[in-house]
């Protein structure tokens, strides 16, 4: 890359502290990430010279060395993708942190640096989805208490095929695209994406005979009826949580939650203002 003040690339002050330049490279990194700005050079090349400059600042040594005698300063292997010598990151984790739900959201995929990466994280169980179901309650209801029952919609794991997608007397096989693992990684320059695997959507295996009654998916829409207890003195908005009550889990993992919201009908007579009850 062209010579550039590290700083100004950057965006902070001369005397940044450590912290103001992780999050001034969290900010850039985010907005000109080239999976996020596919096609867009200007982007990549952004990138490319906020992860330079990071490179050199956040450490002590480098950045001494770049202050007093600027790039010439840090040898041969200061170019743009020259790796920087022996502390060439290997992954963005210790930069990002509790950021990887973000590039997960943006990117499709977990997010690995370029310099090694931190490699797929495999397929494993995955968590069902949580469930909301709204409920109406009377002011009588809210103020004493009361066992109710509902019916709620989810998917379950198909009874047919036992949650393997498969039609009986088949199985499903290892994906030949992720290698079993249901993800893949894409190289681009000196950084890597780690993304679901297109194929197999992330199972890490491929159904050749799907099950006619979940078409391959392992899980069908069921009904479920449950007694809920709504205890004296809820208000509306009220979030009423029973533990594994939520969607089927894939690949064996646990159900989600069901949150049962209590909102309460008007009265004709009495109003509720907090535990009082007015005319």
């Amino acid at each position: 890359m062209a010579e550039a003040d590290y700083y100004k690339v950057l965006g902070v002050a001369r005397d940044a502290s450590k912290d103001e330049i992780k999050k001034a490279y969290r900010k850039m990194a985010i907005k000109y990430h080239p999976d996020k700005n596919r096609g867009d050079a200007s982007a990549e090349e952004k990138f490319k010279e906020a992860t330079e400059a990071y490179e050199v600042l956040s450490d002590d040594e480098k950045r001494a060395m770049y202050d007093r005698f600027g790039k010439a300063g840090l040898g041969a292997g200061a170019g743009a993708g020259g790796g920087f010598g022996h502390k060439a990151y290997t992954d963005f984790s210790d930069i990002f942190g509790d950021l990887g739900d973000v590039f997960s959201e943006f990117f499709g995929g977990s997010f690995s640096g370029g310099f090694g990466g931190m490699g797929g994280r495999g397929r494993g169980p995955n968590r069902g989805s949580d469930l909301r179901y709204n409920l109406e309650i009377s002011l009588e209801d809210a103020a004493l208490g009361k066992e109710v029952k509902i019916e709620i919609p989810r998917q379950d794991t198909c009874d047919t095929c036992g949650g393997s997608g498969a039609k009986k007397g088949s199985s499903p096989v290892t994906c030949q695209t992720c290698g079993g693992m249901g993800q893949v990684r894409r190289t681009q320059g000196f950084f890597s994406i780690t993304t679901t695997c297109p194929a197999c959507n992330g199972r890490g295996q491929t159904i050749k005979d799907a099950c006619e009654s979940c078409r391959g998916s392992g899980v069908m829409e069921k009904r479920r009826t449950l007694n809920i207890k709504i205890p004296p003195g809820v208000e509306s908005g009220s979030r009423l949580k029973v533990n594994g009550e939520g969607e089927a889990g894939l690949n064996g993992g646990p159900r989600g939650d069901l949150y049962v919201v209590t909102h309460i009908k008007r009265h004709a007579t009495f109003e509720r203002q907090g535990n009082d009850l007015l005319v």
